[in-house]
């Protein structure tokens, strides 16, 4: 009787040191997996990231090019056709929707609604005052850089834009270059026009 005892405790050892191993192998595997899948993962949310930055900077271009002096200084026909083919290209770029969600908490929500309506906010007043709007940007700007900026700091804005999530930082960012640009853009065209009305002869009174 003890002897089976014995003999029931050394069979059953090995099985149960066994399963225990296996059991770890299993873990050590599914583990293995999902480490791989989080790397996929962002993998994709950089690449889907990448696309919805190409995305806008081909939006900002087709917009460029609409806007542009070479555009006014062509013939009504070319110009039309060539206005044509940009709204298609765009119309078929905005077909493309990307979306990267960003997890984040009440505070980081709070101040994402306080960056974009301080930004929303200047948009408006560029339409009024665009050479101070300008330098108001650039002062929201350099709140988002790492670098020393060439101009004042919005210290409101950067504590703000610190207590955004990562991603919408960059985003903010972002956004904000793309609006400078816009302004650049703008003020080049307007002294082009005003160049071209000052020489004209006709605005002079020449004949």
């Amino acid at each position: 009787m003890a002897q089976a005892k014995i003999h029931a405790k050394m069979t059953d050892g090995p099985c149960k040191f066994s399963r225990t191993m296996s059991m770890a192998d299993r873990s050590g595997r599914l583990l293995e997996n999902l480490d791989q899948l989080e790397m996929r993962v962002e993998a994709l949310r950089e690449t889907a990231s990448a696309m919805e930055q190409e995305r806008e900077c081909i939006l900002e271009m087709l917009q460029s090019i609409q806007n542009s002096q070479e555009m006014r200084n062509i013939c009504a026909g070319e110009r039309e056709e060539l206005d044509l083919t940009a709204d298609r290209l765009m119309g078929r770029t905005l077909s493309v929707e990307i979306s990267v969600g960003t997890i984040r908490n009440s505070q980081q929500e709070e101040a994402l609604r306080n960056a974009t309506s301080i930004i929303d906010e200047m948009a408006k007043k560029l339409l009024d005052d665009m050479a101070s709007g300008r330098q108001r940007l650039l002062a929201l700007l350099a709140a988002c850089v790492t670098e020393a900026p060439p101009v004042a700091i919005d210290q409101k804005f950067q504590a703000v834009v610190i207590s955004c999530a990562l991603e919408d930082q960059k985003k903010i960012k972002r956004r904000l270059e793309t609006l400078v640009r816009n302004v650049e853009n703008a003020e080049k065209n307007i002294k082009i026009m005003d160049n071209q009305k000052l020489d004209d002869p006709k605005a002079n009174g020449c004949q």
